[in-house]
């Protein structure tokens, strides 16, 4: 049987430093647990317009659909800020997860023991968080038509965006998250504005729709997504599941990403429909963004793109023990103290630099065999 495919795209910036940590990782899989893949790369965002003059070719547009899973450093940098917009390094980004219709974004944020004092929270409120969001991804105000901006009748202008959602859009990322909750602590909180919004009216009736004929075993509440954000500072363990639209996704997840103290720990997975050999469409990728102001410098911490490769390995490829593996050298990892500079605290010490931490973090896989 052939082994499964894995296209990296490194991207710009602190990108090709992090993954070329994971790709150490994948063939530390392969050598030490038996478990292969057949990796290829690739160019997306800046360095992708640097050699084709866009952000993403249909070449690799290509080879994106047809593996078994994508690999994404980051994309982006104050090098191509005055770019058309259609060229900007983020449509290729938007381009892979539209084509490849990734209609779920799921972004954990989970808080180590190691790390709890980092958040800007209390120790009790983050300590062992791990909750899981889930953000609808391809429809939602990002995509609506009409959108632009036009002239005014007054000599002004006027900028549109469109909230748009349809029954299906709604229905398959709500058991998307139905069917994770039932992997984790079997409830789900669905998000969305209904008091305001008539898209919100149609998404609360769609979850709950889906919650009462497919997944009654499943416990589904519904929030306000502005308490969301409130509840989400209050007393974030609380939850288990949130699902919530594109825009409301994109700024909930963050302000729980933040919750765990450090962007450079998190990372997420974006999914589609299920391919013909029944593994989803999927794209994996750190949460944080390219940050060129330490691009080649060696500090960025690569632990956010070695848990996605985590991640890969538990939904894509279905080895959730090599997945629990690598999360739990981790951990082990940072409960030694071992720290980035990102995750340095007040009582200071020597940062280690990114290829330092994935050795410790490798090291840590030895140990564990």
């Amino acid at each position: 049987m052939a082994n499964p495919s894995l296209l990296i795209l490194a991207g710009d910036g602190i990108g090709p430093e992090v993954m070329a940590e994971v790709k150490k990782i994948i063939a530390w899989m392969g050598d030490k647990r038996g478990l292969k893949f057949d990796v290829s790369e690739d160019l997306v965002g800046g360095a992708a317009y640097d050699a084709h003059g866009k952000p993403l070719s249909d070449e690799t547009m290509a080879r994106a659909q047809a593996a078994d899973a994508v690999l994404l450093g980051a994309v982006g940098g104050p090098k191509y800020d005055n770019l058309d917009f259609s060229l900007k390094p983020e449509r290729g980004l938007l381009r892979l997860r539209k084509e490849m219709d990734l209609y779920a974004n799921l972004r954990p944020a989970q808080c180590f023991d190691a790390l709890a004092d980092f958040s800007s929270l209390k120790k009790d409120v983050v300590a062992g968080l791990d909750l899981m969001i889930v953000r609808e991804l391809t429809s939602g105000v990002y995509f609506g038509e009409p959108r632009g901006i036009f002239p005014d009748d007054h000599g002004g202008r006027v900028g549109i965006n469109t909230q748009r959602y349809t029954t299906d859009e709604i229905r398959r990322v709500a058991r998307s998250a139905f069917e994770l909750a039932r992997r984790r602590r079997n409830k789900v909180c669905s998000m969305e504005k209904a008091n305001v919004m008539e898209s919100g009216i149609l998404w609360r009736e769609e979850v709950q729709w889906v919650h009462d004929n497919e997944y009654p075993d499943v416990e589904l509440s519904h929030m306000y997504a502005d308490n969301g954000a409130m509840q989400l500072v209050r007393w974030p363990k609380q939850f288990d599941v949130i699902v919530t639209d594109n825009l409301f996704g994109d700024v909930l997840s963050d302000c729980a990403a933040m919750l765990t103290g450090s962007l450079g720990m998190l990372p997420s997975a974006s999914l589609g429909k299920p391919m013909a050999n029944g593994r989803p469409k999927a794209l994996y990728e750190p949460v944080h963004g390219s940050a060129p102001d330490i691009a080649g410098l060696g500090k960025a911490n690569p632990i956010a793109c070695i848990l996605s490769f985590a991640m890969a390995l538990r939904y894509s490829f279905d080895q959730g023990a090599e997945a629990d593996r690598l999360e739990k050298a981790v951990e082990k990892v940072l409960a030694d103290g071992i720290r980035t500079a990102d995750l340095m605290g007040p009582e200071g010490g020597k940062p280690v630099s990114t290829t330092e931490m994935g050795e410790h973090i490798r090291k840590a896989l030895d140990a564990s065999l």
